[in-house]
């Protein structure tokens, strides 16, 4: 008698060649990560910066780096993994995202620099 789980089996051989992580990758991973929020979150409740565009700016390149850390050691995303195609729909989600934020940036400033002051509407 056949087994009914050998076609199974068979099927989910394919994918044994996708890269994993070791126990020493995960825990790496996770101790960058904490990191990573730790010291953002210390900026903001210590008001370590005195300007607050400086303190968004310091925030928003440590989640840049967040992402970048849960990528490689999380998703495992490389140049290697599935001959690069990983790496080449990273590239155009991110491509897409900058043109569509901004763009919409750019249409959010052009509407408030060309939008009537609402005293000039109100004199009318």
């Amino acid at each position: 008698m056949s087994d009914p789980h050998a076609n199974t089996h068979d099927a989910h051989a394919d994918h044994d060649h996708a890269a994993h992580g070791t126990r020493g990758s995960y825990i790496k991973g996770f101790f960058l990560s904490v990191i990573l929020t730790a010291i953002p979150f210390w900026i903001v409740m210590t008001d370590a910066f005195k300007d607050p565009s400086t303190a968004a700016l310091v925030v928003m390149v440590f989640a840049v780096a967040q992402i970048v850390v849960h990528m490689i050691y999380f998703l495992h995303m490389s140049g290697k993994s599935e001959g690069g195609w990983t790496m080449m729909a990273l590239i155009f989600t991110i491509i897409l995202v900058v043109i569509t934020l901004s763009g919409s940036i750019w249409v959010m400033y052009h509407m408030n620099t060309n939008m009537m002051p609402m005293q000039a509407a109100a004199d009318m």
